[in-house]
């Protein structure tokens, strides 16, 4: 029997919730606010909050500055290209390990996601010495596979959890009505993990998206996406915070937008078989 929970229960737990959410958003918000402040009131003490007058100074320097059409092109074909490139080598990946039983099958995930507890600048130069002789570097396919590589894992470990829920007696049906092996993984199984899918897709392009250190290692103009944007308003003159602060928030829009009309599909695809 499920407990009953009181209004006053429900208006705590509310107020905590938003609380909490406020509290992780504040540093978005503060930059955004930033943004549409001089540079003297951007470092102003005490800071001020909503009562400066408000310029879109920033964003006229930062578009007459950098080309931002060509960085944010870099990172959506970056993050998009990478994704879907890890998702193809993926699926099959995680439905052979959550299908096809084997005594190895935990021992190499764990493998996997050890790769991940690397620190990223331990194998820098020799992918950076790779690229440099492989004529690579500041080169958006080259780019694009170590990102996928370095997300990979997290893509195969999600993909493998949900397949995982799905029952095998539905692939089994599936085949003994003749279905092929490439038909099976491409018209039975992923039509039903569709949720996790689209989970999956969604937080490796953030994370895709959100990658500072090889895009500033590896690239220099041609390939360089939003991150290597920001990182452009850092100078030796000195930090100018408005336009730092500006560039963040062309940066961040983006990927802000596709989180917000994208977030019931990626709570419904991390709850996916959560509950049977």
């Amino acid at each position: 029997m499920a407990r009953a929970i009181s209004n006053q229960r429900k208006t705590l737990n509310t107020l905590v919730a938003w609380s909490i959410g406020f509290v992780i958003f504040f540093p978005i918000l503060w930059t955004i606010l930033t943004s549409f402040k001089t540079e003297a009131q951007a470092i102003n003490d005490p800071p001020l909050f909503l009562f400066f007058d408000w310029t879109l100074e920033n964003y006229a320097i930062v578009q007459e500055r950098s080309n931002y059409m060509r960085f944010l092109w870099n990172s959506i074909f970056l993050a998009c290209g990478s994704t879907i490139l890890g998702i193809i080598i993926a699926v099959p990946a995680a439905w052979s390990m959550a299908f096809v039983p084997s005594r190895r099958t935990k021992d190499i995930l764990m493998w996997m996601l050890s790769t991940k507890m690397l620190p990223a600048v331990g194998v820098l130069y020799p992918i950076y010495i790779g690229f440099v002789k492989l004529g690579l570097l500041d080169n958006r396919f080259g780019l694009m596979i170590v990102l996928m590589l370095i997300n990979l894992p997290i893509i195969i470990w999600m993909l493998y959890t949900y397949f995982k829920e799905i029952p095998g007696e539905i692939l089994e049906a599936a085949r003994m009505d003749g279905a092929s092996l490439g038909n099976e993984i491409l018209y039975v199984l992923t039509p039903m993990a569709i949720p996790g899918i689209a989970s999956t897709v969604l937080l490796n392009i953030i994370l895709a998206w959100n990658e500072a250190f090889w895009t500033l290692n590896l690239t220099a103009a041609k390939a360089a996406p939003l991150t290597a944007f920001i990182a452009s308003y850092s100078s030796p003159e000195g930090l100018f915070f408005a336009k730092l602060s500006a560039a963040s928030t062309m940066a961040i829009a983006p990927i802000l937008v596709l989180g917000w009309f994208s977030q019931k599909q990626l709570v419904r695809g991390l709850t996916f078989g959560a509950v049977k």
